[in-house]
């Protein structure tokens, strides 16, 4: 009998943060609660809950109808942009805004679609951080001249906590770019890796949590 051929694994980095009742949310909105309507016990086999949350609690991936009256749903969005090649960049401690410079050293002729940038040396899961760090806008056109599909950060939005005009979301809406935030690169290396965060196919939400891992090339 032939023997069978088993791949070896590749390295995994879970990139999302815990999610749970405390769990930060955006000044507003709605938070992570759950409650139990069925538990196992006599004449009940199952544990069941229902469970209420912002779309954007935890990683997320925002979908034009969250910035655009006419935009898609999360649901009728390609998945393509959210699985394949990617990059990992850091700008550790920029800010506000994250420039063009400090991101050029990682870019070169190689450069996959996707590009998530990290920002913090620890990322605070267990706060909100009204300081976030964001993308500039200029840095988003650069990116997006280059045939990035996909940017992503380890900060809650890609603008500013207190903008009211979210330049860069409004240009990646122009530029047809899909966006990924709320993720945790703490312990992942500058590099390229694959991306897996797909979306759930809420049809008619704003944005969906994603189980966002990269996965090593080889």
């Amino acid at each position: 009998m032939p023997a069978q051929f088993t791949p070896a694994a590749r390295r995994l980095w879970d990139i999302s943060p815990p999610v749970h009742a405390g769990s930060p949310v955006f000044p507003g909105d709605t938070p992570y609660s759950q409650q139990w309507n069925a538990t196992i016990g006599p004449g009940c086999p199952v544990n069941v809950s229902a469970i209420t949350l912002s779309p954007h609690v935890g990683a997320h991936a925002d979908a034009p109808l969250h910035y655009d009256a006419g935009g898609a749903s999360i649901g009728d969005l390609s998945l393509e942009p959210f699985l394949g090649p990617c990059r990992v960049i850091h700008a550790i401690g920029r800010g506000p805004l994250i420039e063009w410079d400090h991101v050029a050293h990682a870019i070169d002729a190689r450069l996959p679609p996707r590009v998530l940038v990290r920002t913090y040396e620890r990322m605070p899961v267990d706060r909100w951080d009204g300081a976030l760090a964001a993308y500039a806008p200029s840095t988003i056109t650069r990116l997006a001249d280059l045939g990035v599909l996909l940017i992503g950060i380890d900060t809650a939005s890609i603008d500013p906590a207190d903008s009211k005009t979210l330049d860069s979301h409004q240009l990646i809406r122009q530029r047809g770019l899909r966006v990924l935030e709320n993720l945790v690169l703490d312990e992942v290396p500058e590099g390229d890796y694959e991306l897996i965060a797909l979306p759930l196919k809420f049809t008619s939400a704003d944005a969906s949590p994603v189980r966002a891992v990269l996965r090593a090339l080889a």
